[in-house]
């Protein structure tokens, strides 16, 4: 009687063994952001490895903590940020950057400070070191969505609080925690999966190729000719691939070629804010970059979908959006729980 008791009581302790084992991982890889107080957050390149997996696993702690699927009362839950502030420059308007970060902060106890366009003329009224040392002297960290990346090198320059970089012309690291997150829930572990990238070879596409190679993932990417991503880039993440021992980054303009083995399909907005006078000229040259069910069938079997939102029919149809291939609404829901995580690290509050 008490074997029997013992073999049906098996599978229940080697849950619960993996469980505390995946938590004692989880602590000891989030101790290694110990050392990012006061840093900046410009891209994912200029992070170590060992932090881009810190920020990883404390992002899913903060999901595990606050999420709605938490037992936490959120009346009772730590708000490690209580007396820090976020001022958020906004040149480019965002729903998911904007209502991650204050929802997120106010999460953690602190507050954000919304700055439009209409608010803050960032480097014409006033110079751009100005602004960042005057925002410096009123909040904990300044985080800026803008058009051009010298802006935010700029704030990061003269800031001496920690910056964050929610977006500029060349990166945009925020989204690539997140698209990591989403595929590590759904994979697991992501050395030696295959991303492919269908679209333009934009500021998205540079951090997650970027992070991407860091975890050990192949990169296979497709973009019309005249749209390729940015030399420099390339390069770098060429070089952080052969340091985790990934295959080569693979190029071409052929949509097909670079989705076939893939195990994760992502495209993004073709005309980004500000180019709208390009529509036309777009539509034309990214003809047959749509993704849809026949381009995903040359994916592997269990291949998933994504995209950093907002989209556009042309980029994507409702079939492979709105289906069980389809990681976009994790993905968008990420981009709270990394931004948390960030800030959390930057002030030591971890």
């Amino acid at each position: 009687m008490f074997s029997s008791l013992r073999i049906i009581n098996k599978p229940v302790c080697f849950a619960a063994e993996a469980a505390i084992n995946g938590y004692a991982k989880r602590a000891m890889s989030v101790s290694a952001l110990a050392g990012f107080e006061g840093k900046n957050f410009i891209s994912i390149d200029k992070l170590s490895n060992e932090e881009l997996r810190g920020l990883l696993d404390l992002s899913k702690k903060y999901r595990d903590t606050y999420g709605k699927k938490s037992t936490v009362d959120p009346t009772t839950a730590p708000k490690p940020l209580t007396g820090k502030s976020v001022s958020m420059i906004f040149q480019k308007r965002s729903t998911r950057t904007r209502v991650s970060t204050e929802t997120g902060m106010n999460l953690l106890g602190g507050q954000s400070l919304f700055l439009g366009p209409s608010d803050i003329q960032l480097g014409v009224n006033e110079s751009m070191r100005d602004t960042a040392l005057v925002l410096s002297r009123f909040n904990s960290i300044v985080l800026a969505r803008v058009f051009s990346h010298n802006d935010v090198l700029q704030l990061a320059e003269h800031a001496t609080v920690p910056v964050i970089n929610a977006l500029s012309d060349m990166h945009h690291p925020l989204q690539t925690l997140a698209d990591l997150m989403a595929l590590e829930d759904h994979f697991g572990d992501l050395k030696g999966k295959t991303l492919a990238w269908v679209g333009d070879g934009n500021n998205v596409l540079h951090d997650l190729m970027l992070g991407s190679a860091k975890l050990g993932m192949n990169v296979r990417i497709a973009t019309p000719k005249g749209y390729e991503a940015d030399a420099g880039v390339l390069e770098t993440t060429r070089k952080l691939g052969a340091e985790s021992g990934t295959e080569d980054v693979f190029t071409t303009n052929d949509a097909s070629e670079a989705v076939k083995g893939s195990d994760v399909v992502v495209t993004d907005t073709w005309v980004s804010m500000g180019q709208e006078s390009e529509y036309e000229k777009k539509m034309k040259e990214f003809d047959g970059y749509q993704v849809n069910s026949s381009l995903m069938k040359k994916a592997n079997p269990g291949a998933v979908f994504l995209h950093c939102l907002p989209r556009h029919p042309e980029e994507v149809s409702d079939e492979v959006f709105y289906s069980e291939q389809s990681l976009v609404f994790p993905e968008a829901e990420n981009r709270m729980w990394t931004v948390m995580a960030v800030m959390a690290a930057q002030l030591g509050k971890i």
